[in-house]
C-alpha cells in the first residue's frame, strides 16, 4: 500500500474516532470523513437516551490517553451517560484535540469506495492500487480522495429497518411518513406535543422499543388519555422475557421489568404476534390493517413509532469485493457469533482483524456496521475491533491477533429481580434459549458442535455483554 497516503475512516462516531486515535498512536495518518457537521452526529439524534454501559466501557483507551494530556477530566467511570453526554463530554473534546482535529473532514458524505482505475471485476494489480473515496462536501460539490486503507465505521443509525415483517415497508408506509417515526424519538421531550393525549402504536420487540414505551408512559402521567399499543411482529411475551426482559445488566434489567409492569397493569396494550399489512392516512389519523395472532384486525392511531432495528448501507461498497453473510450482512466469519437465528444469549467471543478481513485487502467494516442486521452491539467491541485492525495495518501482526475483551463477570450474568435471576440460572446468561433455538449462545453452539455438553455461560470467561445500545 502507498505509505504516503492516509488511512480513511468513514464516520466520526465513537468507533471512528477511536480508530483515528489508534492510528495516531501507531504513527499512521488518518483521514476521517464525517457526513454531519460535528463529531457524533448520529449520537445526537438519540441524545435523550441513557445507555446501559457505564463510562468506563464508553471511553476508548487510546482516546483517553490523548484527552488526559490536554487536561481533560474523565467522567465518573460508573455513571451511565446519555447519548448527548457521550458527545459533549467525550467525543467533542476528543475531536477538538490538536492531534485529531486536522484529520477530520465534516460535511463529507461518502457516496462510493473503489480502487483507483479498477472496477470490481479487475484482479490484476488490485492489492497495490490505492482506494478512491468519492464524497460530497458541505457545499454539495462532488470530490474524491485517495487512501491506502479504509475503515468503514459509518454505523447503521441512518438506515432504520421498516415496519414490514418481511423486511419491506408495508403498503402506505412511505406515504404516511409524516406520522411515523423510527428508532428512539424523543417522545417525552421535544416531541411531546405530538404524542401527548394521542393514540400511539409502537412496533418492535427490543430495548429500543422498551425505551420508547417507557418514555410514552412518562407522557401518560401528565396526559392520561395517551393510549399506548405495543406490537411485537413475530413472538409474544415469551420472546420478550427470554431475550429482552430477563437481562444481565442491572440498568437494562430494570428497564425491562418496568415495561412488564406497565403491560400487567394495562397501561400498555400488548399486541403479539402483530404483522402490519398496510397503513393509510385518514382524516388526520392512520388506519392500520394487520394480522393479529393470525386474524385480520384494524385499528386507528395518531402516530406510529417503528423500533425494528437497523441495517447497513452497502450501496457505497458496491465496487469492492466483500464476503458478507447472506442473512445477517455481517463479515462472513463474524456472522455465526451474532446471528440471532443461532443463539439467544448475548455472549460473543472477542474478535478482530481475523474475523473482519475482507477479500478486498486493506478494507474493513468496523463498529455497529460490522454487525450488519444483527440486533446487538457494544461500543467496547468496536474499540477492540479497531485496535486489532490498526495493529495489522501497522505491521504488528502479533498484537492484531492477541484479541481480548476484558469485562467483569458481574457485568455478564447478573439480574436484579429474584424471579429473573432464577430463570437465568438455567445455564445461559440472558435467560433460557427460545424453544426453536438449538443453543443458548455461541459458546453453547461451539460446545455442541464439538460433541461437548456444557456451554460455559455464566463462568468467569471474558465475554461480550449483550448491550443493545443505539447504533453509532
Amino acid at each position: 500500500m502507498p505509505s504516503k497516503l492516509p488511512i480513511a475512516v468513514i464516520g466520526a462516531g465513537p468507533v471512528g474516532l477511536a480508530a483515528a486515535a489508534q492510528l495516531m498512536k501507531r504513527g499512521l495518518r488518518p483521514l476521517v470523513l464525517e457526513s454531519g457537521p460535528s463529531a457524533g452526529t448520529s449520537l445526537r439524534a438519540w441524545g435523550h437516551v441513557r445507555v446501559f454501559s457505564p463510562w468506563r466501557y464508553v471511553i476508548e483507551n487510546s482516546a483517553a490517553e490523548l484527552l488526559h494530556r490536554s487536561g481533560w477530566i474523565a467522567p465518573d467511570p460508573e455513571e451511565l451517560p446519555t447519548g448527548a453526554e457521550i458527545v459533549e463530554r467525550y467525543l467533542d473534546p476528543l475531536a477538538r484535540l490538536a492531534e485529531i482535529a486536522p484529520h477530520v473532514a465534516y460535511g463529507s458524505t461518502v457516496t462510493a469506495v473503489t480502487r483507483e482505475n479498477l472496477d470490481k471485476v479487475t484482479s490484476r494489480g488490485r492489492g497495490a492500487s490505492p482506494f478512491v473515496i468519492r464524497y460530497v462536501d458541505a457545499s454539495g460539490e462532488e470530490k474524491a480522495v485517495l487512501a491506502s486503507a479504509v475503515l468503514d465505521a459509518s454505523g447503521t443509525w441512518r438506515r432504520p429497518s421498516p415496519m414490514g415483517v418481511d423486511g419491506l415497508p408495508v403498503i402506505g408506509e412511505s406515504k404516511a411518513g409524516g406520522r411515523i417515526a423510527y428508532g428512539i424519538p424523543d417522545v417525552s421531550g421535544v416531541g411531546k406535543p405530538d404524542y401527548a393525549a394521542a393514540s400511539i402504536l409502537v412496533v418492535g420487540s427490543g430495548h429500543s422499543a422498551i425505551n420508547v414505551v417507557l418514555a410514552l408512559l412518562e407522557v401518560q402521567k401528565t396526559a392520561p388519555t395517551t393510549a399506548i399499543s405495543w406490537a411485537l411482529r413475530r413472538n409474544g411475551i415469551d420472546r420478550l422475557l427470554g431475550g429482552g426482559l430477563n437481562d444481565q445488566l442491572p440498568a437494562r434489567g430494570d428497564l425491562g421489568l418496568a415495561a412488564k409492569e406497565a403491560i400487567d397493569s394495562g397501561r400498555v396494550k400488548l399486541l403479539a404476534p402483530f404483522a402490519v399489512q398496510s397503513v393509510r392516512e385518514n382524516g388526520g389519523r392512520l388506519d392500520v390493517e394487520a394480522l393479529h395472532d393470525g386474524r385480520h384486525e384494524r385499528l386507528a392511531v395518531d402516530r406510529i413509532v417503528v423500533a425494528t432495528g437497523f441495517r447497513p448501507d452497502l450501496d457505497i461498497l458496491k465496487e469492492l469485493r466483500l464476503d458478507l453473510d447472506p442473512a445477517v450482512e455481517a463479515p462472513h466469519r463474524l456472522a455465526p457469533m451474532i446471528d440471532p437465528n443461532l443463539h439467544s444469549c448475548g455472549t460473543v467471543p472477542p474478535h478482530g482483524v481475523v474475523e473482519l478481513t475482507q477479500p478486498e485487502p486493506g478494507f474493513f467494516i468496523v463498529g455497529s456496521k460490522s454487525y450488519g442486521r444483527a440486533p446487538t452491539f457494544l461500543m467496547a467491541t468496536g474499540y477492540e475491533q479497531v485496535r486489532s485492525v490498526v495493529a495489522e495495518l501497522a505491521g504488528d501482526s502479533n498484537a492484531a491477533r492477541e484479541v481480548h475483551l476484558v469485562l467483569p463477570e458481574t457485568g455478564v450474568c447478573s439480574v436484579t429481580n429474584p424471579v429473573l435471576a432464577e430463570a437465568a440460572s438455567g445455564g445461559c446468561c440472558g435467560g433460557p434459549a427460545l424453544s426453536e433455538v438449538d443453543a443458548c449462545c455461541i459458546a453453547d453452539m461451539k460446545a455442541k458442535t464439538d460433541g461437548k455438553a456444557g456451554c460455559g455461560c455464566g463462568t468467569s470467561t471474558a465475554v461480550e455483554r449483550n448491550d443493545v445500545e443505539p447504533a453509532e
